[in-house]
């Protein structure tokens, strides 16, 4: 078996098992290689080739065994920001609750307790905002959404992300 149709089972497996976004890292350790510069070569050829696809910096998943596509970009929010609190706050958690009338398309905005950025992936823009709240005072204003395994602002919160941020009040419905 080559080391392409190894990435692939791997992929397969992972799929089945709710995931499908790997890193660079995780890969390797899954087919029980070292990350190295040939390593990423492999990946690379892998992308030009059609077998893999880049969803972000150093985020893969596989073109033949994707996964769920209303999932997929909560997966990589949780891979790229993997370390610190992230919740569905602002614009897209009031969307979500019907607080406003936009249907937000395209974008997830995310609070993050760690660096704010904005990230292109092949499922839409994730926009992570950095909060210097506590996590004592974010804590018992968040709940965990199994349907996408993470966490979301209640609307209290998602209103008062929007004030900290000086984001644009004039959508909501209130």
């Amino acid at each position: 078996m080559t080391k392409t149709e190894k990435l692939l089972t791997v992929f397969s497996a992972a799929v089945k098992a709710g995931g499908g976004i790997h890193s660079a890292q995780e890969l390797a350790f899954m087919l029980g290689e070292y990350p190295t510069p040939a390593f990423t070569k492999l990946l690379a050829g892998c992308v030009k080739k059609g077998t893999l696809r880049r969803v972000a910096n150093g985020l893969f998943e596989s073109a033949l065994t994707p996964p769920e596509s209303t999932t997929a970009i909560y997966k990589i929010i949780k891979k790229l920001r993997s370390d610190v609190l992230n919740y569905i706050s602002l614009e897209s958690q009031l969307s979500h609750t019907g607080d406003i009338s936009q249907v937000i398309m395209g974008r997830v905005t995310v609070m993050t307790k760690g660096r704010a950025g904005a990230f292109s992936t092949p499922y839409g823009v994730i926009e992570f905002t950095h909060t210097k709240q506590p996590i004592s005072k974010i804590a018992p204003n968040v709940y965990f959404d199994p349907s996408i395994n993470m966490y979301r602002a209640n609307t209290q919160q998602a209103i008062a992300d929007l004030k900290n941020c000086n984001r644009n009040l004039h959508m909501l419905e209130h």
